[in-house]
């Protein structure tokens, strides 16, 4: 008996992985062979989707006897092959996924996802490797950037603002790697970080007063800890009437108010010319008439200049950066500007930072996933060569419970803040029973 003939339309069909990605290239192939790719960047994308459905439910049709298929096996690979031919293929369906936060290819057919702060599996996996670099290719070719031998890591960013880290080989040994970091298209607000507690209600006031006195602020955190979350959020503090000129690696800010100035850098091209690096952007950001410049995140000798602007008259400047503590935020700021090859003393470096940064805000991802404000402290000073810094509230750790779950407790430690007085000038009056000691909300 005909093995496919065997086999009804209504029969649910395992497929064999290679026997299933083989078949629908050969319908993707077909497809662009019917289609006008001419004018697929001028039709409206709704209309599209419904013309490219139409042909592909034909040339299935057509091709029945080839591998039959019931109705939800049709809908599926008319799907993916719509996301092939307009979206990024396999991982479309995890981009359109909201409880997704990272994406991570380690290679075509080993991809995980992070949800809730939790890394996992999927079953999402590319045809092979040259069918995974196609995608790459689309990614980065829409920012205007490229990857090859001759340059095999590249930065880039999707149409939604997620930022994109690929490498390929040579220096990927097991196949191209890609890391996809999303961004909600409603990003987080100050209630949402509430509702998840990041931090506490009682909060809110003070961060409102960091940002409106204009105080220079600098988030230190890890890796996915929350830091350009944090940094959306305390913008939102800016005053519409206030021009704000972001400066980024890859765009990735999501500021909501409607005078601002964004740019980003840029890499070499082909011929290793016409590269702008941080460093450019800040320097002429000084000519653009900034309110408030904020840097995404610094990483280099741009410290210097970043430093620079916040002490002539440029206040109220926000910036990331990485590190595990406050403490260890300024010494990884002092070995920036060095970077900068300028021949200054670090007494002097300490002194320009201690100047320039008013507030250090730690942000940490915790054991279950979930992120918190575990430190917030104000620079005092100088003390001898060092650099003085006095704890205004923290998050400590208790514990875990049963579920895995982190305990612990907000506090403020019974300190009174030296920019209470830029608060009362900026017209916000905070309670001085704020900062009790007694203060104490357990999670």
């Amino acid at each position: 008996m005909d093995k496919k003939a065997a086999i009804t339309p209504s029969e649910p069909r395992k497929f064999i992985p290679d026997e299933y990605f083989e078949f629908k290239e050969r319908i993707h192939v077909r497809l662009l062979d019917i289609l006008d790719l001419s004018i697929i960047d001028t039709m409206d994308k709704d209309v599209l989707v419904k013309q490219i459905k139409l042909v592909a439910e034909k040339i299935l049709r057509d091709g029945s006897d080839e591998m039959p298929l019931n109705f939800s096996e049709r809908e599926k690979i008319i799907t993916e092959i719509i996301d092939e031919v307009l979206g990024l293929g396999p991982i479309e369906p995890l981009l359109k996924d909201p409880t997704i936060s990272d994406i991570l290819i380690n290679a075509y057919n080993q991809i995980y996802v992070e949800r809730f702060g939790k890394i996992e599996k999927t079953d999402v996996r590319f045809r092979d490797n040259d069918h995974l670099m196609k995608i790459i290719d689309k990614i980065v070719s829409s920012v205007g950037r490229r990857i090859d031998e001759s340059n095999p890591m590249v930065d880039a960013r999707l149409e939604d603002g997620s930022r994109v880290n690929v490498v390929i080989p040579p220096l990927a040994l097991d196949g191209p790697m890609v890391s996809i970091r999303r961004f909600a298209v409603d990003p987080l607000e100050l209630d949402d970080l509430i509702k998840n507690k990041t931090l506490v209600p009682e909060f809110r006031n003070l961060l409102q007063g960091l940002v409106k006195s204009r105080l220079n602020i600098l988030l230190s955190g890890g890796t996915g800890s929350g830091k350009t979350t944090l940094l959306n959020v305390l913008s939102r503090f800016i005053p519409e009437n206030e021009r704000i000129v972001t400066i980024e690696d890859a765009a990735e800010l999501q500021l909501k108010q409607e005078h601002i100035v964004r740019m980003e850098t840029r890499p070499a091209n082909i011929e290793g010319k016409g590269e702008i690096v941080m460093r450019d952007l800040l320097k002429n950001s000084l000519r653009m008439r900034p309110d408030r410049i904020i840097v995404g995140e610094v990483r280099g000798s741009e410290a210097f200049d970043m430093l620079q602007a916040m002490n002539t008259g440029h206040d109220g400047s926000l910036t990331t950066i990485h590190a595990n503590t406050p403490r260890d935020a300024l010494m990884r700021l002092e070995t920036m500007v060095a970077m900068a090859n300028f021949d200054i003393p670090s007494e002097f470096v300490r002194r320009f930072i201690s100047s320039a940064i008013h507030i250090v805000i730690q942000v940490s991802r915790m054991v279950d996933g979930g992120r918190k404000m575990t430190s917030l402290q104000e620079i005092t000073g100088m003390e001898g060569n060092m650099i003085t810094m006095q704890e205004i509230f923290s998050f400590k750790q208790s514990g875990v419970d049963n579920e895995g779950k982190v305990k612990g407790s907000f506090q403020f430690n019974g300190i009174r803040p030296k920019f209470l007085d830029k608060f009362r000038v900026a017209g916000m009056e905070m309670d001085n029973d704020t900062f009790d000691p007694s203060f104490r909300v357990e999670i």
